[in-house]
């Protein structure tokens, strides 16, 4: 005797997915493919992309600025990508992202020392130093003596902004 529930369950392994499920992959590549218009030429250069239907439409709707029409186009994109290693896309793209991340990291993190070593003074070019032995202590020294002439005369911040790039340089190598 089978029970009505196997029988069940028997049809839908025949019959694969569901509709719901269909509709979920087919919103993740369009959601994918949407995530694609957002990118540069360089970075959609840079993307894994066989068809060129598929690079030309990303380029295409860049141009649309209808609604209805970027929707139905947006739409077209994600049957596009039925047919692409969505996979490979998907893991350039977190690539991309990633780099992105550590650089704006990087950034924030040289802005964090930059304001430590001049909120310390003389004293916070000890940082510099310890992180980067061949500094030039001399020029940082002159950095952090001009913004204190500059903050003491309230002088726009061009100490600041040239000790960032001085930190940059030393931080690229």
């Amino acid at each position: 005797m089978h029970d009505t529930h196997d029988i069940d369950n028997f049809d839908e392994e025949l019959s694969g997915p569901s509709k719901s499920a269909v509709k979920r992959e087919m919103t993740a590549l369009q959601e994918l493919g949407e995530s694609l218009t957002r990118l540069s030429t360089k970075q959609l250069a840079n993307v894994p992309i066989e068809d060129e239907r598929l690079i030309e439409a990303v380029r295409e709707v860049q141009r649309i600025s209808s609604k209805n029409a970027r929707k139905r186009h947006m739409q077209f994109i994600g049957k596009l990508m039925r047919d692409v290693d969505s996979q490979a896309i998907s893991a350039a793209l977190e690539a991309m992202y990633r780099q992105n991340q550590e650089s704006n990291d990087k950034f924030h993190g040289l802005e964090a020392l930059r304001d430590d070593i001049l909120e310390q003074g003389l004293a916070g070019i000890e940082q510099v130093v310890e992180r980067w032995p061949n500094a030039d202590r001399q020029q940082l020294r002159q950095i952090v003596l001009q913004h204190q002439r500059d903050e003491k005369n309230n002088k726009p911040p061009a100490a600041s902004r040239k000790l960032f790039k001085h930190l940059r340089r030393l931080q690229e190598g």
